[in-house]
């Protein structure tokens, strides 16, 4: 084998080219493990905290599931546009959003759903979003996986993307104390489609948007192929199977994204977010090791919810919990799919990449009020200016990595049956 190959081991398996063998265990024994797991997590938190926090476990298990069966991610869509001009993904993210700006803007117009308060992530537009969602994009690209990409991909077995979560931690613990001064640049006030132009024409507006840039990318695609990409998924499996174990079509994990998110804002009044645990999560880390970073005295740690975050423990904090549920999730999928398996031997460029795309992904998110999910995803669905200009920032970034990506023996190839 290639050093320069990526060695994958199904853990249903033995490959005796291996230089570490497995023990053959089969079909049910690993998805007996990831069900028992999920379970036992549910039940273990319901007794710790409360059902709530047992509740937001479980939603992060069903993103995880949607995110692994589908496939769902941003960073190879992406490339895969940049590169090949194939923009079958991005058509996918603008269907969530779509499918999003239609659940979202009424409940925040109201500011009321199913009779809790809900609201938005409305940011200003300034240069941390500008100068920290292009460094996202970089990073994203040499991490190989965004915020929630890196999550599924560990729960999958993908132990590149460990060193990203890694890096992601310290990264996003760094830019709290660069924090303050990110904060002090120009910016503009926060601009709400929904404040400025009411509730249908914010939505209208919306929608244009969206079928501009998919249509954009049909054109492209169409210019430079001759065809467009179908997103259909031919299987000869009945509909349920495909459910339980997929894979899923691009659109089917855009709707499923987009109906959990609006559940997230029901259960916690706030849109989805994945990059905002990550500094809570080095702030712990360092409380652990004994380093002494006067947390205390950081702007980012000030504001409201954030100091008490860090008295009480990560078994009560939302974001903790979904990100966790993402890993269980995605666990749970691959051993439905039969798919769980362990990428463990890669060239050493690789994990070079992964950890310095980690830290750049936790610093870029930190700064510009969140990543692909809580600043793009979350703000546009919230009718915020900020998630247009974090996407358009976050794309420029994503063309520099991508062109980075060789310098690390990261390939630009994107395959169908890998587009995560």
């Amino acid at each position: 084998m290639s050093s320069n190959q990526t060695s994958v081991i199904p853990l249903a398996t033995i490959d005796s080219s291996t230089t570490v063998s497995t023990f053959k265990i089969g079909y049910w024994l690993p998805l007996l493990c990831a069900a028992l797991l999920s379970v036992g997590a549910t039940f273990w938190l319901a007794a710790r905290e409360s059902w709530h926090e047992a509740s937001l476990l479980i939603l992060g298990t069903a993103l995880g599931l949607a995110l692994y069966h589908a496939a769902f991610g941003f960073t190879t869509a992406w490339r895969n546009f940049i590169i090949n001009g194939r923009g079958k993904g991005l058509r996918a993210q603008m269907l969530m959003l779509a499918v999003a700006v239609c659940l979202f803007f009424p409940a925040l117009a109201a500011g009321d759903l199913f009779g809790s308060d809900v609201i938005g992530f409305v940011r200003p537009l300034g240069w941390s979003v500008i100068v920290g969602a292009f460094i996202f994009g970089v990073g994203m690209q040499l991490g190989n996986g965004c915020a929630s990409g890196n999550l599924y991909h560990a729960g999958g077995g993908k132990l590149r993307a460990v060193p990203s979560i890694i890096g992601f931690t310290i990264g996003a613990l760094w830019a709290t104390k660069d924090y303050e001064w990110w904060t002090t640049l120009p910016q503009y006030a926060p601009f709400s489609f929904i404040d400025q132009f009411g509730l249908i024409l914010a939505i209208l507006l919306n929608l244009a948007l969206f079928a501009t840039i998919a249509g954009i990318t049909w054109v492209i695609e169409k210019r430079r192929h001759g065809t467009i990409d179908s997103d259909t998924n031919h299987s000869s499996q009945p509909l349920y199977r495909r459910l339980i174990t997929g894979p899923w079509p691009f659109f089917w994990g855009a709707i499923a994204l987009a109906l959990l998110n609006f559940i997230t804002l029901a259960m916690i009044g706030r849109p989805w977010a994945v990059a905002v645990a990550y500094p809570l999560w080095g702030a712990k880390a360092a409380e652990w090791l004994n380093i002494d970073l006067e947390l205390d005295f950081w702007t980012y740690w000030m504001q409201p919810g954030r100091e008490s975050a860090l008295l009480e423990p990560l078994t009560s904090d939302a974001g903790t919990l979904m990100n966790v549920g993402i890993l269980i999730g995605a666990l749970l999928a691959a051993a439905l799919a039969g798919k769980l398996a362990i990428q463990w031997r890669m060239p050493w460029q690789n994990w070079i990449a992964a950890a310095l795309g980690g830290l750049m992904l936790g610093y870029g998110a930190t700064i510009a009020f969140g990543c692909n999910i809580g600043a793009y995803f979350g703000g546009i669905a919230s009718g915020s200016l900020h998630g247009w200009l974090w996407l358009i920032a976050a794309f420029m970034g994503s063309i520099l990595g991508t062109w980075l990506r060789p310098l690390f023996k990261l390939s630009n190839i994107t395959e169908a049956h890998n587009r995560c």
